[in-house]
């Protein structure tokens, strides 16, 4: 098992815990993390744009002209694609962009993340993360303690209002619970700060 330093909001170490090896120190597996984040990209997607078909548009009742004698072709509406202010054809219609990605495979991406993360020295781990206080200031005087210039995700264990508004206006840090978190999270920022209770409930979830 590795082990990590455990910070107080001060900056200073007061012990270490143990990571286990087989969620944070396994070989990363590229394909498993491409395909996670890949399926969370497309479940993101609404799938809300639309256009209209000839059927759809409004006018057009009428023929443009005769059919036969002018010498030209043939036209039974004005709203057929060719016209300005006509259908689309085969243009894009609502759908769901939406897939499932097996659990196995969404359990290693998980863990081929967390172990990028600590394989680069990325993770701070911190004994306990409470305000008595919603106060932006506080949070970033934290951050500057366990000098986390770059943007962060802080995980907690349990939801905390003091900490999640004081970290909301901080544009580059994001709070996230132990059951929110995602692979494409983990990899988007570039520190990962989690308290020491959240660590304990990884560990027994993804064991």
């Amino acid at each position: 098992m590795a082990k990590v330093d455990v910070y107080n909001l001060d900056g200073a170490v007061t012990g270490q815990i143990d990571l286990s090896d087989d969620i944070f120190g396994i070989e990363p597996n590229e394909f498993a993390i491409q395909a996670v984040i890949r399926n969370q990209l497309a479940n993101r997607r609404q799938g809300t744009q639309s256009t209209k078909t000839r059927s759809e548009v409004s006018g057009g009742g009428k023929r443009p002209y005769r059919q036969k004698g002018t010498g030209r072709a043939r036209h039974g509406s004005t709203r057929s694609a060719q016209y300005v202010g006509g259908g689309i054809i085969f243009g894009p219609k609502p759908r769901d962009f939406s897939y499932t990605v097996p659990k196995k495979v969404r359990r290693l991406a998980m863990k081929s993340a967390l172990s990028t993360k600590l394989a680069t020295n990325n993770i701070i781990v911190v004994d306990a993360l409470n305000f008595d206080e919603i106060k932006t200031s506080k949070m970033v005087k934290v951050l500057a303690a366990l000098k986390v210039e770059s943007p962060a995700l802080v995980v907690l264990s349990e939801k905390n209002i003091n900490v999640e508004k004081s970290a909301r206006n901080i544009p580059t840090v994001k709070t996230a619970f132990v059951n929110t978190i995602n692979v494409f999270d983990i990899l988007k920022y570039d520190r990962f700060v989690i308290t020491k209770d959240a660590v304990e409930k990884v560990q027994e979830v993804y064991v």
